[in-house]
């Protein structure tokens, strides 16, 4: 009975940290999805979203899923522990061991994910430029996307300062005008010779960075997630059994 109540209390303890996993997965999606359409509206070129682009940004649908599915493995572990459900506890463990075979495919996914990343964006470096050149200071949209971009991750450019020489931004003022977040905080007109002796990275370094981390956290959760799954698969199986022994 002892035995039977402390197993029953691991339940509780794995399920709930595959529910609250889940919750952040689910998050997550949320964010990058929510998120996307303004990374999508940057490396827009006019001729639509490259596709290899598209794949990345499909990531938040698969965050999204996993996360969904994972709140009710949570839920339904719980309940088929008070319940004493074989039934239940035998559909948790075979959902749950489904959602460790398809976790270790993305963990192989997740290994590449950061080369395929930058594969993407480098070659999406010459089209982003020529978009900055023709559409920045023309086109309002687009500025303000590259303005809101360049001010959150106080970043300038695709590369550097470089990129806006040619733009209608930079040759209404003779070629000697740059954004505001291309030079230091202290500068209150950014120009040439600001812009070079201020050094601010690039946003291709800056987004990169950002999947980078991303795709670290969501690899450390996703090995906590399995760790827990592990342990909820083996305790629900000796639940399973301790109630069939009871019958």
């Amino acid at each position: 009975m002892c035995c039977s109540g402390f197993l029953k209390v691991m339940m509780f303890i794995f399920n709930g940290g595959i529910f609250l996993a889940g919750a952040c997965i689910l998050g997550v999606g949320v964010w990058v999805k929510v998120d996307s359409s303004s990374l999508l509206g940057l490396l827009d070129n006019g001729e639509g979203t490259p596709s290899g682009l598209s794949q990345l940004v499909n990531v938040a649908y698969l965050l999204i899923a996993v996360g969904a599915v994972l709140l009710v493995i949570g839920f339904l572990g719980c309940c088929g522990a008070v319940k004493e459900s074989r039934c239940m506890l035998l559909t948790f463990f075979s959902i749950v061991l489904i959602i460790f075979l398809i976790e270790v495919v993305g963990a192989v996914v997740l290994l590449v994910f950061k080369d395929l990343a930058k594969q993407v964006l480098d070659h999406l470096e010459d089209d982003v430029k020529e978009s900055i050149k023709e559409e920045y200071g023309s086109n309002d949209r687009f500025t303000s996307l590259w303005n809101a971009t360049m001010k959150e991750f106080k970043c300038c450019g695709y590369k550097n300062y470089t990129d806006f020489d040619g733009s209608t931004f930079n040759n209404v003022s003779g070629g000697d005008r740059y954004p505001v977040t291309c030079c230091n905080k202290t500068i209150d007109v950014c120009t040439t010779d600001n812009a070079h002796f201020s050094m601010i990275d690039g946003c291709f370094t800056m987004l990169l960075q950002l999947i980078e981390d991303n795709a670290v956290i969501i690899a450390g959760l996703a090995l906590g997630i399995a760790a827990l799954e592990v342990a909820a698969m083996v305790v629900s199986m000796v639940l399973y059994q301790n109630i069939g022994n009871k019958a």
